[in-house]
């Protein structure tokens, strides 16, 4: 019987941060599931356009991968999506793993879960990062955020570090609260001077480059600076971490048995 896992995640129009993160995830799926096939698909259409006209590249969307499976004689799918937080990017998935397994086109199709999903997870995750949080006096994370209700888990994870006697660590996000100005309200309550700025990411693709330490005036970066902070910075996104991968694979596993 054929099988395939397939990976999907976001995506990055970085080749660098891809390699050490998406790619590294998908060798480790390689080498723990060596008989199977193990595909890539990222949702994001712009970032699938950008790589395919610039650098040559095609990566295929969900739908598009599980018909190429579909039609080279696939029987058992397994997808593992790379998403952080169980937000619209994983309904949509979702929502395209139910249409796939309503059509029975596969005699077994099945969705793992993000890296944030049941409650044990959070804990999985603080281990993950515990090296980081106890070699930095204060961390500032920036997560991606939603408008999704899902956003939720960020507030959930800080209150989850703090229980773990963590108190150095501010999680902000781009888009959702908490924002950059609760962060630095924590920050001044605190009377912190110095902090460094880590993404809460898959990978350290744009947001990392230009929304947390960019040069612009808008850069997290900037208006910590401004504010009389000194900011180092820590340029890896989540997804380097060989602990946070082992989330990934914990999660596949539950799937595939």
């Amino acid at each position: 019987m054929k099988r395939a896992v397939l990976v999907v995640s976001f995506g990055t129009t970085y080749e660098d941060t891809r390699k050490l993160t998406i790619e590294a995830v998908e060798n480790r799926i390689k080498n723990e599931y060596s008989d199977y096939e193990v595909r890539r698909a990222f949702t994001s259409k712009v970032v699938i356009k950008v790589l395919k006209n610039r650098d040559g590249i095609f990566v295929d969307t969900p739908q598009g991968a599980l018909k190429k499976l579909y039609r080279e004689g696939y029987e058992k799918v397994f997808i593992q999506p790379l998403h952080l937080i169980p937000g619209s990017e994983y309904n949509n998935l979702k929502s395209i793993v139910e249409e796939f397994q309503g059509k029975e086109l596969f005699n077994e199709i099945d969705l793992g879960t993000p890296a944030i999903y049941k409650r044990e997870d959070y804990e999985l995750l603080i281990e993950a990062v515990k090296d980081l949080i106890e070699k930095n006096k204060t961390l500032v994370f920036m997560g991606h955020g939603s408008y999704h209700y899902s956003n939720a888990c960020y507030s959930e994870l800080q209150m989850s570090l703090i229980d773990r006697g963590y108190k150095n660590v501010f999680i902000g996000t781009v888009e959702g609260y908490p924002s950059i100005e609760n962060v630095m309200k924590w920050i001044e309550e605190n009377n912190i001077k110095e902090v460094t700025l880590a993404p809460f990411m898959l990978v350290a693709g744009n947001h990392a480059k230009n929304d947390m330490c960019g040069e612009n005036e808008n850069s997290w970066k900037s208006i910590l600076e401004k504010a009389g902070i000194k900011v180092n910075i820590y340029f890896h996104g989540l997804g380097e971490n060989l602990k946070f991968q082992e989330i990934y694979l914990k999660h596949l596993k539950e799937i595939i048995g």
